[in-house]
């Protein structure tokens, strides 16, 4: 099923927002969503920004580049409800889409106050020109009302990860109840295991207590580990966890872990005013250099 909007305006409640400019990371990201929503019974939206506001003298543009604009857009929009009509098969997708004239990160973001995710490539043409493709990114994962999934293929091909754990990162900071939540609820989706991970190092924790060495530490944040996922674990009892503890830091080893995972799970800082705050270093790592596709999930995301 299929409605078009020459203005976004919002998406259904709920439903998946794609964010759509006709690169091959866009239809990469398509892919993913698609697979996300199918037998969900959840909506897919997909957003083109064309990145030239108009109204107001900061703003003006030449009319006939604003009418061009829109016009490629639609184009890109009528490709990208093409690509999930055949993708999916006849899945019955409910598909929406809206074209708007704000920056690609400023679209998404407002939207992401009605959406249940927000997808886009963790590369692409930016679309535009002077928007970095990365810096949309990064605005999107950084400041959105709902999770984000950064979407990444694997190997010169790049193509989704077909098989694989759903790896979460846990820590003391960023783990919320939220990001452990959407990881279970991943798994549970995929029927795949869940890889919680937990990494510190001495720098992120102090020095040893006196008495205390590197293995005493290690029973310890095991302990740490296995309390902060024990609700969880038994609110989804068929998802197989795997519990690791290494002496590490916590970059190093997500960024391992991402070349196995099918989807890597991260919590991340609430949004703080929108030009000020940046991601964690963590979480920012995940999105520019992980090797699957990256949910990123704050403190204050809703879902």
């Amino acid at each position: 099923m299929r409605e078009s909007a020459e203005n976004a305006g919002s998406p259904a409640c709920g439903a998946v927002v794609v964010g759509v400019d006709g690169s091959p990371a866009s239809n990469l990201a398509l892919r993913w969503a698609i697979r996300e929503v199918t037998g969900r019974g959840v909506g897919l939206h997909l957003v083109h920004a064309t990145g030239l506001p108009v109204g107001g003298q900061n703003y003006w543009r030449p009319l006939d580049l604003v009418a061009q604009a829109c016009r490629a857009g639609r184009v890109l929009l009528r490709a990208a409800e093409q690509f999930v009509e055949k993708e999916s098969g006849g899945a019955g997708i409910t598909v929406t889409s809206g074209l708007v004239s704000e920056y690609p990160g400023e679209a998404l973001v407002a939207l992401s106050g009605f959406a249940r995710t927000v997808v886009l490539g963790a590369t692409g043409y930016g679309g535009f020109p002077g928007i970095l493709a990365g810096s949309t990114t990064e605005a999107v994962a950084t400041h959105a009302h709902c999770p984000v999934v950064v979407v990444r293929g694997r190997g010169t091909a790049g193509s989704l990860p077909e098989e694989g754990p759903v790896v979460l990162g846990v820590d003391e900071w960023h783990a919320t109840d939220r990001a452990i939540a959407a990881a279970f609820d991943e798994a549970a989706w995929l029927d795949a295991p869940l890889v919680a991970v937990h990494a510190w190092t001495v720098a992120e924790y102090g020095a040893y207590p006196a008495g205390t060495g590197t293995e005493s530490m290690i029973t310890e944040r095991r302990r740490f580990l296995a309390t902060r996922l024990a609700r969880w674990q038994e609110k989804y009892p068929d998802v197989r966890v795997e519990q690791v503890v290494a002496h590490n830091r916590t970059r190093r080893q997500l960024l391992e872990w991402s070349g196995r995972a099918r989807l890597l799970v991260v919590g991340s800082h609430g949004r703080g005013a929108f030009s000020g705050l940046v991601l964690g270093s963590v979480s920012r790592a995940m999105v520019y250099h992980a090797q699957s596709p990256v949910l990123v999930v704050s403190k204050d995301s809703a879902r």
